[in-house]
């Protein structure tokens, strides 16, 4: 069972004994972190054309990936990006296909390395419906890190539409939910959430 088949959180947690914990924002206080002005520029015009086309590969590719590289240019390139990529652990349990983005703690970028601490799941349109995916992607970004040695104590998830952005972490068998919705412009807030997440898996 591919990762899309965990077509709600009730899925989720009986396919792999989690425990969901609903509440406020678990991102602290921080810093922002202004991005560069060419993704400003960028967004500024070619969101209209995003949310006009109103399809997930649009969104994907003209909004949710440019962000994600300025987090990479952000952190000096020390960091994996990757999208679409098979992540393959264990099929038997259903912990195989594709992430729509992955972000690592390993510079490479050739292939996956661990420790993986960020999954990035898109969807066109309804939120709710990506986060058992996602949720999903997490446990294997965890199991992934275990096999490879390279443990980390917090897997954290994002399921977007590009605009709106929510969150969530894993840690254990625990999975904690962010109910708010985050919204682009302005891009702050959401760079700075990434680059804090990458830091403090």
């Amino acid at each position: 069972m591919p990762y899309s088949e965990f077509t709600t959180i009730t899925k989720a947690e009986e396919a792999f004994g989690l425990t969901t914990v609903e509440g406020r924002r678990f991102i602290p206080e921080i810093e922002l972190i202004k991005p560069s002005k060419q993704l400003v520029d960028y967004l500024e015009e070619v969101l209209p054309i995003a949310i006009a086309t109103g399809s997930e590969k649009a969104r994907s590719e003209l909004i949710i990936s440019p962000i994600l590289i300025d987090v990479w240019r952000i952190l000096e390139k020390q960091i994996g990006v990757f999208s679409g990529e098979e992540f393959n652990v264990d099929s038997s349990v259903g912990l195989n296909g594709r992430c729509d983005f992955l972000l690592s703690r390993s510079p490479k970028l050739i292939e996956i390395d661990a420790p993986a601490v960020v999954i990035v799941e898109a969807k066109k349109a309804d939120l709710r419906s990506g986060i058992g995916q996602c949720v999903a992607e997490m446990v294997v970004a965890q199991r992934f890190n275990k096999i490879k040695n390279k443990p980390v104590n917090t897997i954290y998830g994002s399921v977007t539409s590009g605009t709106q952005w929510r969150f969530m972490k894993l840690e254990e068998n625990t999975v904690t939910f962010d109910l708010s919705e985050y919204s682009i412009p302005p891009i702050d807030f959401i760079i700075s959430s990434l680059i804090w997440m990458i830091r403090n898996a």
